[in-house]
């Protein structure tokens, strides 16, 4: 079971509500919405839509008045709202009034995404560009910073470093361990199955393996995971479903924003721009922790590659 589902078990027994850090902001909600919604019980989602859909509406209502509104029970209510990340009702309703207040300060209408056939290139470029600001905001807004932190601190100090991912992950994989590489870690990203699980038995206490899904459930990269996991190596997953299989064997869950797909637009490609934010926050955070060798081995890769891009 992982860190985040055993948080919310706790929470909806009353032992630890609240305690997985500060109720994310109003402005993060409908991000929170959208990254968990798959997530949840179809009853849960439909408080979970309305409170998105409707802030202000919502946010009159009782715990009462929202479960009868959706159709659900109290106890529903009350266990969205833990999910989302409020301690309770209480503060979901203040959050809704939050959102409701900014909503209604003059912020542009939302643009809708769906791109058609027959849409002007130009109408595609602003779609596209508005999705992946979405992506990214909703990506950051739901990104748990404890757990971000905990996998800068083992990757800063591991001995080797693999990462798992196929198809357009194994891209993120690849762009990770590229990062890595350039700071003077040893990092390897492995996008065939069997090599992957091969180099898992290697590793050890002291290494790290990051597995990159974002259905959360790619064989192809939970095997490797589990292995790791096995073998004792801190073990970290990038997903966009939390309480995918893959969290079954990750230390550290670090969770983007849930993409969403269309005729012309397949999910790979909104997930990977969330993805590729979390690899970014982990290589920045590594190369803050081991400054003093990553700055001298940044500058030695610039100068080694200096005369490919001389004219």
């Amino acid at each position: 079971m992982t860190n985040r589902v055993k948080e919310i078990f706790a929470s909806e027994r009353g032992g630890r509500a609240g305690s997985a850090g500060t109720p994310p902001a109003p402005a993060a909600l409908a991000a929170k919405v959208r990254t968990l919604a798959p997530s949840m019980t179809r009853s849960m989602q439909r408080v979970a839509e309305a409170v998105a859909g409707d802030p202000a509406g919502c946010a009159a209502l009782t715990v009462t008045g929202l479960a009868e509104l959706t159709g659900t029970s109290e106890a529903t209510v009350v266990r969205t709202a833990r999910l989302l990340g409020y301690p309770g009702y209480r503060d979901l309703r203040l959050a809704l009034a939050g959102l409701a207040a900014q909503q209604q300060s003059g912020r542009a209408p939302a643009i809708t995404t769906d791109i058609a056939v027959d849409d002007p290139i130009a109408d595609v470029v602003a779609k596209l560009a508005y999705d992946e600001q979405q992506t990214l905001a909703d990506t950051a807004a739901g990104l748990d910073t404890v757990q971000l932190g905990a996998a800068v601190t083992a990757l800063a100090t591991a001995r080797r470093t693999d990462v798992y991912g196929v198809g357009a992950s194994g891209l993120v994989a690849q762009d990770l361990t590229q990062k890595l590489l350039r700071i003077g870690l040893v990092a390897h990203a492995h996008s065939d199955p069997h090599l992957a699980v091969t180099n898992a038995v290697q590793l050890r206490a002291g290494d790290v393996a990051i597995a990159i899904t974002h259905s959360g459930s790619t064989g192809d990269v939970i095997e490797p995971l589990r292995v790791a996991f096995e073998r004792g190596a801190t073990t970290v997953a990038i997903t966009g479903r939390p309480d995918g299989p893959v969290t079954q064997y990750a230390d550290h869950v670090l969770t983007t924003s849930t993409a969403r797909e269309s005729e012309l637009r397949p999910a790979a490609m909104s997930s990977r721009t969330g993805q590729l934010l979390v690899v970014d926050c982990l290589f920045v955070g590594v190369a803050q922790r081991t400054y003093e060798s990553a700055a001298p081995a940044l500058s030695a890769s610039y100068e080694a590659l200096a005369h490919r891009h001389r004219s």
